[in-house]
């Protein structure tokens, strides 16, 4: 059977993508408080914000899941059919 390795990630890509994310939030939590509006659109504002990241979270956990589901389960038909030739040929 053939053996998948995990894609491992580097360590400065992990840093990379932390520091993008931190910086998006940040930057956009600094604009939604510098607004010139009053406070309840601010914080309709960051509400916003708040949930799109959560749901953003969110949707990336499911498609990475997703992922690994169909991984795994080509897996498994994968040994299920080297199981059945397996059998096939100690029976010839």
């Amino acid at each position: 059977m053939q053996q998948l390795n995990p894609q491992k990630d580097s360590f400065a890509w992990i840093v990379q993508t932390w520091a993008a994310f931190i910086f998006a939030i940040s930057i956009t939590t600094i604009g939604i408080m510098n607004l010139p509006v009053d406070n309840w659109v601010k914080g309709f504002m960051g509400m916003g914000l708040a949930f799109s990241v959560g749901s953003t979270f969110t949707l990336a956990k499911t498609t990475r899941d997703l992922h690994e589901t169909k991984k795994l389960n080509a897996r498994i038909d994968e040994a299920k059919v080297e199981k059945l030739l397996a059998q096939h040929d100690s029976l010839q």
